[in-house]
């Protein structure tokens, strides 16, 4: 697409009053185009729409008009959630009109550079970490994107001395065309979102977008322990920067001793390799602020990633110890009776689930569960058997998960049959894992699922596991 301020008197349909429809709607709106926003939820479940037709812009709710694409529309911006299936996308799409997400029309706007971040998993973890050590190292971020400010707004707040860091999904980045951020991050690849894009290759090329434009002055950090992002490292003209936690790497940022060598927790540092054969030892990984063996894959992501923005790596040792994590990802609840609640809703795929169970050694009683996309959680069947002492499952997926317990083992196993009730549901579920719990034990909501079976969102999930287990 084109800048925004192009569209002057022509159509523009914006898909989903979302936090970003509602910003694009508005910045077309300013620049003169002809808005139209359209969403299939009722009217009064659209409180935004008040907003928009108090400036003059149309809105429709509740179903999708069938005048609403034709071929005197100009651009169609969509929500990243609405499938491409949706029929007013795929008429756009049958009659060549170009279909875009907010990405894009940020890209066109931003006077500020852009670091983008993807990945199946840690991109929250990794863009906040990143913000909080560019703004240690006296620069000027603005963290937007999938996670807090709508990145029009952010585009439109942004000057020449600020940076963007964008979690970016794989949603967002297949409605790009033209985006090129300064610096992009692939964190890693794992199976999920299959319901949207109906198979991994166009998953895989989604998340691929993100580098699509970039050139040799630009700087690509990938995960040279991630087979997907090595095997799309030669497709890639940027300048490569990699990460590891296995092995050492000429330039970017690993572990040394790597976790392919035998040694004490204490002794593993984070290292920077500036290209020339020299390192510049960060700090510990004992140090990190956050646990797990993944957060230590995240925060070589945000080192690497900060470096190349420009930070000194002497600046980044104070917030990597700092920072406290994300809500719902590996989140602390508290400690009762000796037992520790952690909050992992985020895990909606089975690699999430991994990770967050080898972040503790034992006695884990775990809940999971959740909406059935068809993934096999058989993989979860070793690490369960070593660690987890007992399961509750929740969910569509409850007694598939109850099977994989049982093949890992496991003869401590509750069922939580309600389906109906998701706060009843959730209670039931911290009941149960309570009844298993002795001090020392450590109880984990890391779902492997998504949560739209029962919830509106992994949010309200996690925000109802707090409560019940405030509530024992």
């Amino acid at each position: 697409m084109n800048h925004p301020e192009t569209y002057q008197g022509k159509r523009v349909v914006v898909l989903g009053l979302a936090k970003s429809g509602v910003s694009a709607a508005q910045l077309f709106h300013k620049f003169g185009a002809i808005v139209t926003v359209n969403d299939k939820k009722d009217r009064d479940k659209c409180p935004e729409a008040s907003v928009l037709e108090a400036l003059g812009i149309c809105v429709v709710c509740g179903h999708h008009p069938d005048n609403l694409i034709d071929e005197q529309v100009a651009l169609v911006v969509k929500n990243p959630g609405i499938p491409y299936t949706a029929p007013p996308v795929a008429r756009a799409v049958e009659l060549g009109i170009e279909v875009v997400t907010e990405v894009e029309v940020a890209y066109q706007l931003s006077p500020a550079p852009i670091i983008g971040i993807t990945g199946s998993n840690g991109k929250t973890t990794t863009t906040t970490w990143v913000g909080k050590t560019l703004e240690a190292a006296g620069m000027k971020p603005i963290v937007a994107g999938n996670i807090g400010t709508p990145l029009c707004q952010a585009a439109q707040d942004a000057n020449e001395d600020n940076t963007l860091v964008v979690e970016l999904s794989s949603f967002q980045l297949k409605g790009t065309s033209a985006f090129r951020p300064h610096i992009a991050c692939l964190l890693n690849i794992a199976e999920t979102h299959l319901d949207y894009h109906g198979s991994m290759e166009d998953y895989v090329n989604s998340k691929a977008r993100l580098f699509a434009n970039m050139g040799s002055e630009d700087i690509a950090v990938l995960n040279a322990d991630d087979e997907t992002c090595c095997s799309l490292a030669s497709d890639i003209q940027a300048t490569k920067w990699w990460v590891s936690s296995m092995k050492r790497v000429e330039r970017g940022v690993f572990v040394e001793p790597s976790y392919e060598v035998e040694a004490k927790e204490e002794e593993r540092m984070i290292v920077y390799a500036d290209g020339t054969g020299q390192m510049h030892r960060i700090l510990s990984v004992v140090e990190l602020g956050i646990p797990g063996r993944y957060n230590v894959d995240n925060a070589l992501a945000a080192c690497a990633i900060s470096i190349a923005a420009g930070a000194e790596p002497s600046a980044l040792a104070e917030p990597l110890r700092s920072f406290q994590g994300v809500e719902h990802r590996l989140e602390f609840v508290c400690e009762q009776d000796g037992v520790k609640y952690y909050n992992n809703s985020k895990a909606t795929n089975t690699k999430a689930t991994l990770m967050a169970l080898g972040a503790f050694e034992r006695n884990i009683i775990l809940i999971a569960g959740g909406l059935d996309r068809g993934l096999d959680f058989h993989e979860l069947i070793p690490i369960m058997g070593e660690r987890v002492k007992a399961v509750v499952t929740m969910g569509q997926t409850r007694h598939i998960m109850k099977q994989v317990a049982e093949k890992a083992g496991l003869t401590d196993i509750s069922v939580v049959d309600n389906v109906d009730h998701a706060a009843d549901a959730v209670k039931e579920a911290v009941d149960m894992a309570h009844a298993y719990a002795k001090p020392g034990d450590i109880i984990l909501l890391s779902p492997a699922c998504a949560s739209w079976d029962m919830f509106p969102s992994y949010e309200d999930r996690g925000r109802m596991f707090k409560a019940a287990v405030h509530s024992l």
